[in-house]
C-alpha cells in the first residue's frame, strides 16, 4: 500500500506548491498525511484533488479558515450554506468586472484611438456603459 503514497516532494511538485506550505494546511487540518517515509511526509493520490480545491478556493479569496468550514460542510448547516451562496453572488459579480477588464484589455491591444483609455469602445468594455442610441 505503501508503493502508491506521494512523498511531499512529490506533491509539492505536482501542486506547484511549496512544502512549507503542505505543512501549513495540515497544520490547519485542510490536508492530513497518511504517515512518513523516514521523515519526510506521505500523502494519499486523492490529496491532490484536495490541494487543488484549496488553491482554487485561496485564490477566489477564501481564507483558511473559511475553506476549512467548508470542507466540513454538512448539508444540515443552513449558515454555512446561505453564506456560499452569498460567496458565489460575490463570485458572479467579479467575474463580470473581470470579464469585462479582459474584453477591454483585448480591445487596448489592438486599438488606435490616442489615448487608448479615452476610446468609447476601450471606456464601455471597462464599465459596461451601453452603446449611445
Amino acid at each position: 500500500m505503501t508503493d502508491s503514497l506521494l512523498d511531499i516532494a512529490e506533491v509539492a511538485g505536482r501542486t506547484g506548491l511549496a512544502p512549507s506550505a503542505l505543512r501549513f494546511y495540515e497544520k490547519k487540518g485542510l490536508i492530513s498525511a497518511a504517515g512518513r517515509n523516514g521523515l519526510r511526509r506521505t500523502y494519499r493520490p486523492d490529496v491532490l484533488e484536495r490541494l487543488a480545491l484549496i488553491v482554487c478556493a485561496r485564490g477566489a479569496g477564501f481564507s483558511v479558515a473559511e475553506i476549512g468550514r467548508f470542507l466540513v460542510a454538512r448539508p444540515s448547516d443552513a449558515d454555512l450554506r446561505t453564506g456560499m451562496a452569498a460567496r458565489a453572488r460575490d463570485l458572479d459579480e467579479q467575474i463580470g468586472r473581470l470579464t469585462r477588464l479582459r474584453d477591454s484589455l483585448r480591445h487596448a491591444a489592438v486599438c488606435d484611438h490616442e489615448p487608448i483609455v479615452d476610446c468609447p469602445e476601450f471606456k464601455r468594455a471597462v464599465g459596461d456603459v451601453p452603446p449611445p442610441r
